[in-house]
Formats: structure tokens, C-alpha cells, sequence
């Protein structure tokens, strides 16, 4: 999983290219009716504008004039974290059902109106913690975007009947089963979540949802869900490009500004949700039906932005990314017993997860895999870390993350993401910061804190003829 993040780096040791790229992104050249520029702001930032409409709808806004397109970028505050027992898969379903139609908008013809205008990019996705949809357009269609978005978000019950819902739940289904239940090692990701979240944690389940509640749900269950978190004010909506910010701004209130808001449930950011702490070491037997094992180990870290986080982005990066990080290194070159091995941190609003992942050679076991890692994790909280390896890695993880800001959509999203997770859709220099200020001693004491080896999870993945392709667990201990 992708985080959602924009990151780049001022350090002495940043790439020269790496630093022009990233000032040209987010400092586009003036208009010139624009003011001189301030050296106090020299500084990488993004600009941006934020508003609130009366409903809560909020607005945010970022001028690039480079390019003659504008991204439409709408978070609605709602993923499969807050899903009712008995209701897992809706977040994800209305991603699917906000495609189909509207009071004003026949079936199946969103995606035809947009390409036909030449958009791009048109998608959404669903995660634990929101629900995105998004699309990229020439910006004389800028008025064609914000007509479509607003009917779905203020008009899609008056569409929606039982044979759309049916037939979405069915595409949903279908999709379990491709990605899923029919993909090599596919039910391995429901199985660690199961282990490391309580029962009742949000996080227990997957976003793809469950098929009992989805074939259980009601065409009123659904309705109900809409009408609780679809609403102005459990959304923001980014507009990203060649846009005049006191026309959008017009056009924005045309068409949102009639959509009432409602009441919010409280969320589970503001209670306090079932504690996540691993008590010892949980070990899950799998059988697959595939041709090589494999060896992944999670733990229960901090969560998006609170301390820890970052400096886990670049333990994940010191241990397996690139040739020469420790894990691929020793894994993969020196002693060629692993295929492939990577190691992220998958951040989230109530807690993170970390990951590594390496899948064996023919010949090779997933304990040879396990004994490998847990000496290299050793070796890292030891203190064996040197400030070259430290840069490299912090250097080359702006570096991606700087040439992912090429797009204006991918700038937009990551605007949404600052507002999502941290309140600020400018929040761009503070997490910059995260990465500057991180230290040697930081990753190593981040590593000692989060990573014990006697507090985490370990799935053995074992071929096994005959077995699902996905994976059955056949044992959990203790």
C-alpha cells in the first residue's frame, strides 16, 4: 500500500536534480501580476487555498498554470473502519455504486461524459480510513467535473435501485474473488489482520469486505449508509491546476452549496477504540497452492504522523530498498535464498502496521528467510547504523517521492491526504521536517521500540498440493 505523503529534502546531501525538480513543482512561476517574491518563503511549500462551504463541505485549492488541466480530487471521511458489525464491504460497495448513476445521470455514462470531454485518471478507491474519487480534465471542463461530483454526492439516491445495488454487489464479489480468493498467497493479508487486531478493532477486517454481509445487506442498509457519511461535511474536495481561484470558487457554490450537511456519527478517532498490543509472538501456519514459500513478519506501530512513523519509513528503506539495502543484500545476492524481499511501513489514522515480505528460493525455506531477517533487525538495533546508509536511503525516499509529485492529480490526492490525516491540507514543510530531523539514533530507537522479536506476527507460507491458491491457515500459535 502506497502512503499518502509528500516528502523532499534540503539537506546538504540532497540530489542537486532532486531539489530543482521539486522547487519547479511546487513553486511554479509567478503570473505577473503577482507580488515579489518573499525570501523568508523560499522555503518547498504547496500552495494552497482552503475554504468551508455553510454545509462543511470543505474546499481547498492549488494554482498550477503550466499545464492546461485541472484535477478534481473529492475524499469522502469514510472507509471500512467504519463499517457496522454486519456491514463490512458497504465503504467499498458505494465506491462502486457512486460510478453507476444519479438523478441526472443515466447509468453508466459517468465515465463515458468524462472521457469524451478528454479526462483522465478517472477512478476512486476505498482504504480503512476514506473513500476517494478523482478525475483529471482539460480545464474548459472544469464546470462538467464539479456538475458530475456534486449530482452523485447530493442526487445518488434518487438513482440507485435494487437492480444497481444488485448488480454492483455482484462486481464487488466478483472482485473478492479475483484478488482474493482466487490470487496466489490472497488471503494471507485477511489472515494478519485477524492477528494483529483485536476482533473488535477496525482494522480486523479487510476493505474488500465480506460476502455474508454483503449478500445479507438491504437495499435500505445502503440508503442508510449514504445518508450518514456521504454528506458536505464528512468530505473535502481538491482542485488541482489551471484554475482561477474566485471563478472555481463560484463554481463550486453553484453546485455544492444547495447540498445540505447532516449529523455525524462520533468517529473512532475521537473515542477511544479497542488497544492494539501484541503480548508475544504469534506464529500462523499456511498452506498454499503455490510454487514457492514464503516468510512475512508484522508489527503493530504508530500511527500516520505521530512519532516513529517516519523514522520507520526509512528503517523499511535501510532494509530492503535497492540492491544495496541489508535485507536484499544478504537475502537476495549474497546468499541467494530469497526471490524478492521488501519491508514497508503502511501507515493509517489508528494505528500502522510493519511489514517485511520476502518469498523464497526453489530449495530454500521460510525459516531460513525468518532466521536472516531477525539477525539483520538485530544488527539495526544494535546501533549498526551509519550516517551514509542514513542518507541514502532518506535521499533516495524523497527522491521518489518527489518525482511522484509529477502529476497535478497526484499533488491533488496528496493535499487530500494532509487534510484527512492531519486537519491541514498545507501541511507540507512539517512533513518534510520528519524526514530532515531523522537521525541514526532515531531509526535505531524506533527499530528497538517497534520491531521487538518477541512481540509481532509470522506467517509460513508452505506449498502444498492441493491447497487453496490463496492460502488456508491450518494453525495459529499460541
Amino acid at each position: 500500500m502506497r502512503k499518502h505523503r509528500l516528502a523532499v529534502s534540503r539537506i546538504s546531501f540532497a540530489l542537486p536534480v532532486c531539489a530543482g525538480l521539486l522547487l519547479a513543482l511546487l513553486c511554479p512561476p509567478p503570473s505577473a501580476n503577482a507580488a515579489p517574491a518573499d525570501p523568508d518563503a523560499a522555503k518547498i511549500t504547496l500552495g494552497t487555498r482552503s475554504t468551508r462551504l455553510a454545509s462543511g463541505l470543505q474546499v481547498v485549492l492549488h494554482e498550477d498554470h503550466r499545464t492546461p488541466i485541472v484535477a478534481v480530487n473529492i475524499w469522502y471521511h469514510v472507509g471500512s473502519k467504519d463499517e457496522a458489525p454486519g456491514h463490512h464491504g458497504f465503504a467499498h460497495l458505494f465506491e462502486h455504486v457512486m460510478f453507476q448513476g444519479s438523478k441526472h445521470v443515466p447509468e453508466d455514462t459517468y465515465f463515458r461524459d468524462l472521457e469524451r470531454a478528454g479526462a483522465s485518471d478517472v477512478n476512486g478507491s476505498t482504504a480503512e480510513d476514506r473513500t476517494n474519487y478523482h478525475e483529471t480534465v482539460p480545464r474548459n471542463r472544469l464546470e462538467l467535473a464539479l456538475w458530475l461530483e456534486s449530482d452523485r454526492m447530493g442526487f445518488l439516491l434518487d438513482h440507485v435501485d435494487q437492480q444497481t445495488f444488485s448488480g454492483q454487489r455482484d462486481v464487488v464479489k466478483n472482485e473478492r474473488r479475483q484478488n482474493y480468493e482466487n490470487s496466489p498467497y490472497g488471503m494471507v493479508p485477511q489472515f494478519l489482520a485477524e492477528a494483529l487486531y483485536p476482533p473488535l478493532h477496525p482494522y480486523h477486517h479487510l476493505a474488500i469486505g465480506s460476502p455474508e454481509d454483503l449478500d445479507a445487506a438491504t437495499l435500505d442498509d445502503v440508503k442508510e449508509f449514504f445518508r450518514t457519511w456521504y454528506v458536505p461535511n464528512n468530505a473535502t474536495l481538491v482542485i488541482a491546476g489551471d484554475i482561477d481561484p474566485e471563478a472555481t470558487l463560484d463554481l463550486v457554490q453553484r453546485y455544492f452549496g444547495p447540498i445540505p450537511g447532516g449529523p455525524l456519527p462520533a468517529r473512532l478517532d475521537q473515542v477511544t477504540p479497542p488497544r492494539v498490543e501484541l503480548a508475544g509472538d504469534t506464529r500462523l501456519e499456511i498452506e498454499a497452492g503455490v510454487e514457492l514459500p514464503r516468510v512475512i513478519v508484522a508489527w503493530v506501530t504508530p500511527s500516520y504522523f505521530a512519532p516513529g512513523d517516519a523514522d520507520l519509513d526509512l528503517v523499511a528503506r535501510v532494509l530492503a530498498a535497492g540492491k544495496t539495502s541489508r535485507l536484499y543484500k544478504r537475502l537476495v545476492y549474497d546468499e541467494q535464498i530469497a526471490q524478492d524481499v521488501q519491508a514497508f511501513q503502511a501507515s493509517a489514522l489508528l494505528v500502522s502496521r510493519f511489514e517485511i515480505v520476502a518469498t523464497a528460493k526453489p530449495g530454500h525455506t521460510p525459516e531460513e528467510l525468518l532466521q536472516a531477517i531477525q539477525e539483520e533487525i538485530q544488527k539495526l538495533q544494535s546501533g549498526s547504523l551509519e550516517d551514509p546508509e542514513l542518507a541514502r536511503a532518506r535521499t533516495a525516499f524523497l527522491a521518489d517521492e518527489a518525482f511522484g509529485l509529477e502529476g497535478v492529480s497526484e499533488r491533488a490526492d496528496r493535499i487530500n491526504s494532509f487534510a484527512q490525516y492531519t486537519g491541514d491540507p498545507g501541511y507540507l514543510p512539517r512533513d518534510i521536517a520528519r524526514y530532515e530531523d531523522a537521525t541514526t539514533k532515531s531509526l535505531v530507537d524506533a527499530a528497538r521500540r517497534w520491531l521487538p522479536l518477541d512481540r509481532r506476527v509470522v506467517a509460513i507460507i508452505r506449498p502444498v498440493q492441493g491447497a487453496p491458491l490463496c492460502g488456508r491457515l491450518v494453525k495459529r500459535t499460541p
